[in-house]
């Protein structure tokens, strides 16, 4: 993909342009792109959730990131 990185005055990268013919082979790979609307299906809440309360009631259980990315770092 061909993309081009639109940069202000400062260097900070604030927006992408992508060539109309590879923006409309996204479109047809993926058609729901254009949607502005991200539904999060209720089973993924529910999980969400669950783990939260899992996490307040045992914080200690919890990794630190850095932790995480070693021990799955070592599976890899």
């Amino acid at each position: 993909m061909n993309l081009q990185y639109i940069s202000d005055s400062k260097g900070q990268t604030t927006g992408v342009f992508i060539p109309i013919n590879e923006w409309n082979d996204l479109k047809n790979k993926y058609k729901n792109i254009e949607q502005e609307e991200i539904s999060v299906p209720e089973w993924h809440k529910d999980l969400v959730l669950k783990r939260l309360e899992d996490y307040k009631q045992n914080p200690s259980s919890a990794l630190d990131f850095d932790s995480a990315m070693d021990d799955i770092e070592k599976e890899l």
